[in-house]
């Protein structure tokens, strides 16, 4: 949808252009001005004949062709203005950064629906309405500033918010950061963040394209087209950061099941990060220092050397890395002992490698080359150094600049004195270097992106199904819970395995299916939603007698409808679950079962379909996973086993789409086996 007129026209005409800085059709023109637009470059305003030196067309019907269109004007004008310019004026493209449209009411949505209808009856694009407007290389579109120095080995950066475009730009820039591109796409009447990530995608060139994606959005209106283009640009060598805001989600939807109130929108949108490869981020510093990590040569292993002058910093680094499952391993031996004799007395090299307020440029650059050459198990260097103020320090970030520009190791800047040492960090910026303020907010922006996993593939082998079975189930059922019957037909075509069950609604039939079943028993009210609060579960029915008194206690509880016994089984207690997420699809989630699944609340999730390895990703990213793997001499789960199942229930829901939640709990594991004790299916058909 993004045209060669929006990108790079031959001509732009401001409608709405002024001569006062503070409308943003004056300060349009003039950063358009200012940044040199080598086409031809057009105004319209009703009352000015010239406007900042250019001729205005009092008379939009005056103009000549036009490629794109800079409209900034009331929204009640604009679509006249526009079925002007696409029938009479051959204009494709348009940036409307006129506020007035959906964002404030129903009659804007009306003024909005038209505008687009236009423009699409041509093939025209659209960004806007309700933006900043657009920086690319051809030409400053943006009626805000600040206007960085646009780089093509900076970021791309695409924003839902034209404020919070700006707002990253202005911290970001004062860094070292730069951009190669900038979108804001404001109402996304037609083209949103996905649209443009998708054009990034198509048009990548690896020789000349950025490498680096940011994104800001609001709303993921379409996951699946973010999903599949930023996985291609990863996989094709880029990297991508993204805050997703709103996730505090008041009021999470009502659910009877475990899945369904753990599973949100907002885990929904997690789930897609992660199986994209994008790295989420929580705020503008955030995103800042996570492209600035992006920026630097890739880190190898996890494994961090910190050189510093100053203690305290680097023990909260410390922290952050190790908070964060990176390593900062000791150093020692002889090359250590070496390096030590050249510093002052009273320097460390243990790691962190604390050369003391007094070290200088030269010390510096020795410690540097035995963490580059002599240290083999330092994988990455964070240089911590900042001034009191006694002695300028050009020399030293003049001695870290090149060495960033030899050394193979990827060096990290982290230079906190950004007013004592204000000239200095100008100077280190102008030779292209970025730099962190904070070492918290490095480190963990580096663990961020260290655990941040490669795209997971979409279309992962799942195993087979008999489908035509689970169609049938599926075919034949109501809407809402479906019957235990049901549910065991369900799980035995997909090829997961269950516990061995019985449903009985009388005395005789519990004692005859307990034999059958093998004693000692387990015995569940069939019927109430949450049977444990109820009194509806009991463990361990060892003999016939137990089973008549509790058969007989259990069916007079309200709203069952029968009793369901099952042999009693030993294991770990697991959980997996799926929940539809509208957009989205299903989302599977798993982790420990039982009580532990509402007292630890500690799940991880995918989106499905979910293969192999994203389901081993996800439960070796459970908090609770030592206890899964066996520990203290108690036996672990086979997580092959308790993966399968993950690939099986992706497999039933690819065949069941109307499945709207679904629970294993518990799903019993062992060394050898991971079986269904209990199980919950809910089938909603409305907007699958």
């Amino acid at each position: 949808m993004i045209n060669q007129q929006l990108l790079n026209p031959g001509s732009i005409v401001v409608i709405g252009g002024s001569n006062d800085l503070q409308k943003p059709g004056g300060a349009v023109l003039r950063n358009l001005i200012e940044g040199g637009f080598n086409g031809q470059l057009y105004v319209t305003n009703l009352k000015e004949p010239k406007v900042q030196g250019i001729r205005s067309f009092t008379d939009p019907a005056l103009l000549p062709d036009v490629d794109l269109a800079i409209i900034a004007i009331a929204a009640k004008f604009i679509p006249d203005t526009v079925e002007l310019l696409t029938t009479k004026k051959n204009t494709r493209a348009f940036i409307i950064l006129s506020a007035g449209f959906s964002e404030e009411s129903k009659e804007g949505k009306i003024l909005e629906q038209k505008v687009v209808e236009l423009i699409n009856n041509v093939n025209g694009s659209l960004i806007g309405p309700n933006c900043i407007g657009v920086l690319t290389p051809a030409y400053h579109g943006v009626f805000t500033k600040p206007i960085p120095t646009l780089d093509p080995r900076g970021c791309d950066f695409i924003s839902g918010s034209g404020a919070t475009a700006c707002f990253i730009m202005e911290a970001g820039i004062p860094n070292g950061l730069t951009f190669a591109s900038v979108f804001s796409v404001g109402n996304s009447a037609q083209m949103g963040v996905e649209e443009v990530l998708q054009y990034l995608d198509e048009t990548f060139d690896p020789g000349v394209s950025s490498r680096v994606k940011l994104i800001y959005i609001e709303n993921v209106t379409k996951p699946q087209l973010l999903l599949k283009h930023a996985s291609s640009l990863i996989r094709k060598g880029c990297k991508i950061a993204a805050v997703k805001a709103g996730s505090s989600e008041a009021g999470s939807r009502a659910a009877s099941s475990h899945t369904g109130a753990l599973a949100s929108p907002d885990v929904a949108v997690d789930s897609l990060f992660r199986k994209a490869g994008i790295v989420r981020c929580y705020g503008r510093e955030d995103l800042i220092a996570v492209a600035s990590v992006f920026l630097h040569p890739e880190l190898k292993g996890k494994n961090m050397a910190i050189i510093t002058h100053a203690g305290g910093p680097a023990v909260m680094l410390t922290d952050a890395l190790s908070n964060g499952g990176m390593n900062v391993p000791h150093i020692e031996g002889s090359a250590a002992q070496e390096l030590l004799s050249q510093l002052f007395p009273g320097s460390s090299v243990a790691n962190p490698i604390d050369f003391l307020a007094t070290g200088n440029a030269q010390q510096l650059g020795v410690i540097i080359d035995y963490c580059e050459s002599r240290f083999d198990t330092i994988d990455g260097i964070a240089v911590i150094f900042g001034t009191p103020g006694l002695n300028k320090v050009f020399d030293v970030y003049s001695l870290l600049d090149e060495k960033m520009k030899t050394a193979v190791k990827p060096i990290f800047p982290v230079l906190p004195s950004v007013l004592t040492a204000g000239p200095e960090i100008a100077d280190f910026i102008s030779k292209g270097r970025i730099f962190f303020r904070d070492e918290v907010v490095f480190g963990n922006a580096l663990t961020r992106v260290w655990n941040t996993h490669p795209p997971f593939g979409g279309d992962a082998p799942l195993p087979e199904v008999d489908h035509a079975r689970i169609r049938k189930v599926i075919d034949n059922a109501g809407e809402g819970y479906i019957s235990p019957g049901e549910i065991q037909e369900l799980l035995d075509a997909s090829g997961i395995r269950r516990a061995g069950e019985a449903v009985v609604t009388t005395t005789q039939d519990a004692v005859k299916q307990a034999k059958l079943l093998g004693l000692p028993v387990v015995m569940k009210v069939v019927g109430p939603v949450h049977k444990s609060d109820v009194g509806g579960v009991v463990l361990n029915v060892k003999d016939e007698e137990a089973v008549i008194r509790e058969f007989e206690r259990m069916i007079q509880i309200k709203d069952t409808t029968a009793i369901l016994i099952q042999p009693m089984l030993s294991g770990i207690e697991l959980f997996t679950g799926a929940k539809y997420e509208p957009k989205f699809g299903h989302m599977i989630l798993c982790g420990l079962g039982g009580i532990f699944i509402e007292v630890l609340k500690d799940v991880a999730a995918g989106l499905a379909p979910v293969g192999m390895e994203e389901a081993l990703s996800m439960i070796h990213g459970l908090k609770s996973y030592k206890i899964i793997k066996g520990v203290r001499g108690q036996k672990g789960v086979n997580e092959e086993k308790f993966a399968e199942v993950i690939l099986r229930l992706s497999a039933l829901l690819q065949s069941a789409p109307e499945i709207s939640e679904l629970d294993f709990n518990p799903l019993l594991g062992t060394e050898d086996s991971a079986t269904v004790v209990d199980a919950r299916i809910r089938i909603e058909r409305v907007g699958k």
